[in-house]
């Protein structure tokens, strides 16, 4: 096994050190559909629909702790408007979970793009 260490990159013109790309690069992001469907990810070992409108994405790789950020929109085909919120977050996985607009209602989506930020562990 190699090992390269290096602390800027330089295309040339620009130069970046290496933390700026290893810190601000996403650490897990998902394009899914409705229920487990996956249409493409990364650090997503797996999709688990917990019921109308409530959903588990699985890391492949754990966070170092449970404060890192979770950014997501969500669509679904009859009614574009949905409410999201998040809860039980852990070092190996985010919940989400879905509510019909202007309710206290759940409800599941046709899309969730999801984009977890932070430190792996």
């Amino acid at each position: 096994m190699s090992t390269l260490e290096v602390s800027n990159l330089n295309d040339g013109t620009t130069t970046v050190g290496t933390t700026y790309i290893t810190n601000g690069s996403a650490k897990a992001w998902a394009n899914t559909g409705s229920g487990t469907t996956t249409r493409g990810s990364f650090n997503l070992s797996s999709l688990t629909d917990n019921g109308t409108g409530d959903y588990t994405y699985n890391f492949t790789s754990s966070m170092n702790n449970n404060d890192f950020t979770t950014t997501t929109s969500a669509f679904r085909d009859n009614d574009a408007y949905t409410g999201i919120y998040f809860d039980d977050q852990t070092t190996s996985r985010t919940k989400t979970r879905h509510y019909d607009r202007g309710t206290t209602t759940r409800g599941d989506v046709d899309s969730v793009y999801i984009v977890i930020n932070g430190d792996l562990a």
